[in-house]
């Protein structure tokens, strides 16, 4: 045993995404944090303008940072497609114990937006995201106006476990998503479900 923490998070976020204070991602690692958790949560390059090859690079360094600790990845927005491109060109060692993949936008969607177009060609593939993590976990409301199909339908060929948030809008702070209790519930025990914030 190397005496170092038995879980470790990364928490990758989305377009146009400075980590801002009010959205729950910033505050899920905060929290975390304060419980005694390590989490790697950095800021991708250029986030008004992402690079696919770029935003891959810093997900494959930040991987190698989270040792052979229970391995968490917390995914938001656009960083869901960018997980399910990596996840093509995965190496064994970077096989992770479980994510949560929050919010995607539509594949059509992202087509029609020139600076995030090269996230768009998402093919289904199951047997990359088994082999990526032990469990994949998605998670988008009924009403986003990024995946206007609703995510069952637009994600619905990779086969994953999916949890359907009424009136979330995209899941952030325009949508009453300062502070998400159930996206820290199950970051601390995988087998909670994520619900809506009452309101």
């Amino acid at each position: 045993m190397d005496g170092g923490p038995a879980r470790r998070f990364l928490v990758l976020h989305g377009w146009e995404n400075r980590r801002p204070p009010t959205h729950w991602q910033w505050q899920l690692v905060e929290a975390l944090r304060s419980a005694g958790e390590q989490v790697l949560y950095p800021q991708l390059p250029d986030p008004d303008h992402p690079s696919l090859e770029l935003w891959s690079e810093v997900v494959h360094a930040e991987l190698a940072q989270l040792g052979r600790a229970e391995r968490v990845v917390i995914a938001h927005s656009l960083a869901v497609p960018l997980w399910l491109h990596v996840v093509a060109g995965l190496a064994p060692g970077e096989r992770v114990t479980r994510v949560l993949l929050v919010s995607p936008p539509s594949p059509t969607v992202l087509a029609e937006q020139p600076e995030v177009a090269a996230f768009a060609p998402i093919r289904p593939d199951r047997a990359a995201i088994a082999a990526a993590a032990t469990t994949t976990r998605l998670v988008g409301s009924d009403n986003d106006p990024y995946c206007p199909e609703g995510v069952g339908k637009a994600y619905g060929p990779l086969d994953l476990e999916t949890d359907i948030i009424a009136g979330g809008q995209h899941l952030d702070p325009d949508g009453g998503y300062g502070s998400w209790p159930a996206a820290l519930a199950w970051s601390l025990d995988p087998a909670t479900r994520l619900v809506p914030n009452t309101r």
